[in-house]
Parts: C-alpha cells; sequence; structure tokens
C-alpha cells in the first residue's frame, strides 16, 4: 500500500496546499487569541489611576488671606461658614515663598489653576497675587493649639505632582522628579495609609517650624518608606507634623 501524498508549499506558488492553507489559518486564529487575551489580563493587572486632578490650561480667579507659614498659603472663606486652605506654587517646580514675601495676613486677589486630591487643594499661581482694596473680613488664625506626639510610618512625596500634577506622583519611577519640586520649594509631605488604604497628607517641618525641604533632598529620603516621630498640629482643615529631620529614619 502506497504512502498518502504529502502536500508541500512552493513560496513562488500563488496559493498554498489546501492542508497547509487550514493548517496555517488555525494557527492564526490561535495566536490572535492569545494575544487578545494576554493584553485584556495585562489591562486588568495595571493599577488604576487616582482621581487627582490639575486642570490644566483652565484658570480660576480667587480672593483670600495669605498665611506665609508654614507654607505660602491662600485662606477662603467658605460660602456656609469657615475656611479652605490652598497650598500656593509657581509655574514649573518651585514653592511660591517669592511671590508672597511679606504678605502674611494681607487680603489678594490672585489667578491660578487648581490642583486637588483627596480633599488637598492647591493652586499654581499665573502671576504674583495683588493686594485687594474692598474689605473681606477679618484673618484667619492657622494653626489650632491642639497637637500631639506621634510616631508616623509613610513616604515622602512633593504635594504638587502627588496632588494632580503627575500621574503616578511617588515611588521610585518618580523620585527624580519629586526631588527637583521639593529642592524648588514645593512642600513635602508625609504619605500615609491605612490598612484599608485610606490616605492621610502630613505637610513636614523642621520642629520649630522650619524648612525640611533641603534636608529630605540632601538625605535621598524622597520615594522612600521612612519612620518620623514628632508633634502633629493642626493648622486649619490640614495636618502638620513637625519634627528634626535628622530624627527621620529610613526603613528597609
Amino acid at each position: 500500500m502506497s504512502k498518502p501524498e504529502q502536500e508541500f508549499y512552493v513560496g513562488y506558488l500563488p496559493k498554498a496546499p489546501e492542508g497547509v492553507g487550514r493548517f496555517t489559518k488555525g494557527r492564526i486564529w490561535l495566536l490572535a487569541l492569545i494575544v487578545v487575551v494576554v493584553s485584556a489580563a495585562l489591562t486588568a493587572m495595571q493599577s488604576r489611576f487616582s482621581d487627582a486632578i490639575f486642570e490644566f490650561g483652565e484658570v480660576r480667579s480667587f480672593e483670600g488671606w495669605i498665611e506665609e507659614k508654614p507654607f505660602p498659603t491662600l485662606v477662603v472663606s467658605r460660602p456656609g461658614g469657615g475656611h479652605s486652605r490652598y497650598l500656593l506654587t509657581q509655574f514649573g517646580k518651585f514653592g511660591a515663598e517669592p511671590l508672597v514675601a511679606g504678605m502674611h495676613g494681607q487680603a489678594v486677589h490672585l489667578d491660578g489653576t487648581l490642583i486637588y486630591r483627596d480633599n488637598q487643594t492647591m493652586i499654581e499661581l499665573a502671576e504674583a497675587p495683588t493686594m485687594l482694596t474692598k474689605a473681606i473680613g477679618d484673618f484667619p488664625q492657622g494653626a489650632e493649639a491642639t497637637s500631639e506626639q506621634r510616631t508616623l510610618v509613610g513616604e515622602i512625596v512633593d504635594s504638587k505632582c502627588y496632588l494632580g500634577v503627575m500621574k503616578p506622583g511617588n515611588l521610585k519611577p518618580h523620585r527624580a522628579c519629586a526631588t527637583r519640586c521639593i529642592s524648588g520649594g514645593v512642600p513635602p509631605v508625609l504619605l500615609t495609609r491605612d490598612a484599608q488604604g485610606n490616605a492621610t497628607y502630613y505637610l513636614l517641618t523642621g520642629a520649630d517650624g522650619e524648612s525640611v525641604n533641603q534636608t529630605v533632598v540632601e538625605r535621598q529620603l524622597i520615594a522612600e518608606a521612612v519612620r518620623i516621630t514628632g508633634e502633629v498640629q493642626q493648622w486649619g482643615d490640614r495636618l502638620v507634623l513637625r519634627a528634626a529631620p535628622e530624627s527621620y529614619e529610613r526603613l528597609p
């Protein structure tokens, strides 16, 4: 009994033998299915972007009072009572200290772009604030008297990028950018999370309220797990962690 002839495909022929064609088509469809399944699986495994917002290109107007310490801030009256605090930065990787120097407690008008995340807000200034000629009430005081000693573990991030300018704005892939921002005066923040993943933000200052920006840069503590023991103080609707920067402990 003779063996069946084996199909053989010659490249210059216009059409492959029927059996070879069926085999090739089947492998192509199988490969396409594998690509779709793997792509869907990799997409599902990716972390979702945060709800952080940077209203790039949208400039708003604000009126309030300048608070210089511990970080440049605009204090704005809420329609229903109370006040909100907006951290201030300049365009790019710079803090707002040069633009508000000597203006503490003064009523001002300013234009800028909102940055916000988890009820934390910031304004990137379009230009230097201008003095208001109309009265808008008495300047509200900042930090409350209540404070407590605590030990906290978290990651030091630059507030501008993490609140919305960059996604993601933390961890080691963002370290170089965060280092430049904090070097330029952007407020550093200790980001902590509870067991459910809820974030709490602590603005970082020295024990006497002085800047720790250069220290955390020089000690390369940005985007690292750190332990800090210090005094947690309520500053309006924000939290400030006051601690001597030499006590910051890098964790494994």
